[in-house]
């Protein structure tokens, strides 16, 4: 049994943080059914301009959900979206400032329809605060939590940071907190209003940087790709725009690891490197000693060299590397799996392996690929029924579109 069978999620996100959360949630076991617009969907599918092919983002986010269309702009849409909410444990949103109190779905409103309903809203800046009513995105929550100004070389501008952790980073927490309430709920019986903030959570990745600041009475400082040639970048073979391995060598051991590893011992009686304040003089002309050895090995040997001589060292991956990389296919982290457009694809999975919960890896669905499934299983509707709310225009036909589209090819 996964290990959360039997919670259900009411999932009305889009983009990221909100799907990035109901994603980890259905890896645990949960079932999600992701409420999306008729004909567009989640603006992350990329269909706002016609196209009909989801993108790969919005695959790489969704998966192992369950796809309904409702148009809550019209009344009975709104309805049948109030009429499930007894039926699930969490619901979860990300919509930008006011655009539930103008769909009037807060929680005030479903608090009174499911009393232990667990009702999460991801905003950019929060509902309180100068900076409530602000549109929020990833790198917006980053700039504003911090992160840009720890990017990039200590003389140059601050940079956009490479990960969507304002995004994804919030998700995460989002699912950690829903989880544990979830845990509460089953003690009491009751529900509670759960918010997150963009730019809090990303406060969070940025604690070890902030413990720099002298409890908050000086600004971090960039340091580019590290301090000094111990935890730096180096280039390596054949010379590639991410032909570099990057090494974390943090005490004297492994200092004579690194020494070892470039097959220099004598590095350990020069003068010129006798002890650490030595060496941080003479950084320059260490990091060149070390760069001579590197540029003869690519950085999988370089990689490996280093580690088994007690260094922490890493490659530097391309994205499209980690689905080739024999450690994750051993670990079984690379998924393949059928999508009903893409074909066979593959994804990355969960990192955390649960030896009494497993939760196989699901393509992404279709929009509205579910609608007639979960309306008929919550509500109890006939399917005469679901097709008259689809002609009202109440719910969606995408998947009747499709059928009508396939059987005239």
């Amino acid at each position: 049994m996964a290990a959360l069978d039997g919670m259900r999620i009411l999932d009305m996100t889009q983009w990221e943080a909100g799907t990035a959360c109901t994603q980890a949630l259905a890896w645990l076991g949960a079932d999600v059914v992701k409420v999306e617009q008729p004909v567009v969907g989640d603006p992350g599918r990329g269909r706002a301009g016609g196209a009909t092919l989801d993108r790969e983002y919005f695959v790489n986010w969704n998966s192992n959900k369950r796809s309904i269309t409702l148009d809550l702009n019209q009344p009975r849409g709104r309805e049948l979206l109030l009429e499930m909410v007894p039926h699930y444990d969490v619901f979860v949103e990300n919509y930008g400032p006011g655009v539930v109190e103008k769909l009037d779905i807060g929680y005030d409103v479903m608090k009174e329809l499911n009393p232990a309903l667990i009702y999460v809203r991801i905003k950019g800046f929060g509902t309180s605060g100068p900076y409530a009513s602000y549109k929020c995105m990833d790198m917006v929550a980053q700039a504003a939590a911090g992160a840009f100004s720890i990017t990039g070389e200590a003389d140059g501008p601050p940079m956009r940071p490479g990960p969507t952790m304002g995004d994804a980073g919030t998700g995460t927490q989002a699912a950690l907190v829903v989880s544990a309430a979830y845990a509460q709920k089953l003690r009491t019986g009751e529900g509670q209003l759960i918010e997150l903030s963009m730019q809090e959570a990303m406060t969070y990745y940025m604690r070890t940087a902030i413990s720099e600041t002298r409890f908050g009475k000086v600004p971090t400082q960039r340091s580019g790709n590290g301090g000094g040639p111990f935890m730096t970048l180096y280039p390596c073979a054949p010379g590639g725009r991410n032909d570099y391995v990057y090494i974390m060598a943090v005490n004297p051991r492994m200092w004579n690891g690194v020494c070892k590893a470039i097959g220099k011992p004598d590095l350990l009686k020069e003068p010129r490197f006798e002890n650490s304040k030595r060496r941080r003089e003479n950084a320059a002309e260490l990091f060149d000693e070390i760069t001579k050895w590197t540029r003869q090995h690519t950085k999988q040997e370089a990689m490996q060299i280093f580690a088994e001589n007690g260094i922490c060292a890493g490659q530097v991956n391309e994205t499209h590397d980690l689905f080739t990389d024999p450690h994750l296919l051993e670990r079984g982290f690379i998924h393949e799996v059928e999508h009903a457009d893409h074909g066979d694809i593959k994804l990355l999975g969960w990192p955390a392996k649960m030896s009494k919960s497993k939760v196989e890896i699901q393509a992404s669905p279709l929009l509205g690929e579910h609608t007639d499934e979960v309306i008929a299983a919550d509500l109890g509707l006939e399917q005469q029924e679901i097709d008259r709310l689809r002609e009202e225009g109440a719910i969606g036909r995408e998947m009747l579109d499709r059928a009508q589209k396939e059987s005239s090819q």
